[in-house]
């Protein structure tokens, strides 16, 4: 008997994540990696996570740290996050979030909320990989998310079929792969499309803290905020994330939701892991407290200056036909390579011939299609590699 004769059909649509493969390349020396969309553990508020964790474990606090806790979240780390959503223009209450393991256990907890086998997905052609992973367990169709386009709620209505369209899903600022924005008139016309659908929107707000260039731009939750008046009549769902700004191992991430859908993913917190490491929430809360407005303008700068460096290299270094985004903040550029090249014959000869790492485009299209792309990170190598990595692809694209 094979064991796969017993999995769910659901099991067939799971896939190795590319990326995560890729980040095995990391322990190879030699390699310059654009690969992983890493933060930069130098810039990690170290020393804050040493204290933190210290006091966690002191006499006072340790039977906190060490124990059960609420499926909700860390009560000091939620307050903490009303006040920093309503920084960013969300006006919610302590039982509007969610305390998750990362954002992306959030993703995985609404697909199964929002999904029934044959739903249908909007997601931008390309999209966040991760995202794709999470939701393709719960058996959808993927549309094509046409944002400032002709297509209208019909012609969505139509492509489901006996499906219904269930969210839109994107990451508005700095997009994970291509490190695009949604301006504001295509936010607005999200929220209009959403109505018109009676769909849910997920803001994947990964990247929202950094910002290099430009004017902030509302979170889609603020604007739709100012339309209805309360996040109880919102249909966009916020999922933010520490990862990129304080610390991604300890996986730390939030929800921030009308609380009916909040409880409902709560019971699926329960049902999951009972709550995120509560130990890990305790610190996450003292070291936001202490330092997170002092500590991100820190990592803008030295991640502003790393984006300069590789579009000044794009520029000098890569042929005729080749094509690359422009982003105001993130981590990510976005490269087209003429028709007819393959963005993982590309990473084959890279890694061989000048051990250059990166990621493959057609790993973020739903349909398999955008061969032709690929994805550079610049988040974890300094100016100086930047520079000689983005010279040595540009060697291997020349032939």
């Amino acid at each position: 008997m094979s064991m796969h004769e017993l999995f769910a059909t659901r099991a067939s649509r799971m896939k190795a994540s590319e990326i995560r493969e890729l980040l095995k390349l990391l322990d190879q020396p030699g390699i310059i990696s654009f690969a992983g969309g890493i933060p930069d553990p130098e810039l990690f508020p170290a020393d804050g996570f040493s204290e933190a964790f210290q006091a966690a474990l002191g006499p006072e606090q340790q039977a906190q740290a060490l124990q059960y806790s609420v499926s909700e979240g860390y009560v000091p780390l939620r307050e903490w996050l009303v006040g920093h959503m309503r920084e960013i223009g969300v006006e919610c209450g302590l039982d509007n979030i969610l305390i998750t393991s990362g954002s992306q256990q959030a993703l995985d907890y609404l697909g199964k909320l929002y999904l029934s086998p044959g739903d249908t997905a909007l997601v931008g052609w390309p999209t966040y990989l991760g995202a794709l992973s999470a939701f393709n367990a719960y058996e959808p169709r993927f549309d094509r998310l046409s944002i400032n386009g002709n297509r209208g709620a019909a012609e969505y209505k139509a492509a489901a079929g006996a499906g219904a369209v269930k969210f839109a899903y994107l990451s508005p600022d700095f997009a994970n792969p291509t490190g695009e924005t949604v301006d504001l008139r295509g936010r607005e016309a999200l929220l209009d499309l959403a109505d018109d659908l009676n769909c849910a929107l997920i803001e994947d707000g990964a990247y929202q803290a950094l910002r290099y260039d430009g004017d902030a731009i509302p979170p889609i939750l603020a604007l739709e905020l100012a339309r209805k008046g309360s996040i109880e009549d919102c249909r966009t769902i916020y999922c933010g994330s520490f990862s990129k700004t304080l610390s991604p191992g300890l996986r730390v991430g939030w929800v921030v939701a009308p609380k009916p859908v909040i409880s409902q993913l709560v019971l699926m917190k329960q049902a999951a892991d009972l709550h995120s490491a509560t130990i890990n929430q305790m610190a996450i809360d003292q070291v936001a407290r202490a330092c997170f407005d002092t500590h991100i303008p820190m990592v803008r700068r030295a991640y502003s200056a790393r984006r300069d460096a590789m579009l000044q290299a794009l520029q000098e270094h890569m042929p005729e036909g080749v094509q690359w985004t422009k982003p105001e903040g993130g981590m990510f550029i976005w490269v087209t390579l003429p028709v007819g090249m393959d963005g993982a014959d590309l990473l084959a000869s890279a890694l061989e011939t000048v051990k250059i790492a990166f990621v493959p485009g057609k790993a973020f299209f739903p349909d398999g299609t955008g061969a032709n792309t690929i994805r550079l990170s610049f988040s974890n190598s300094d100016e100086d590699a930047i520079r000689e990595g983005v010279r040595r692809l540009g060697e291997v694209l020349r032939g």
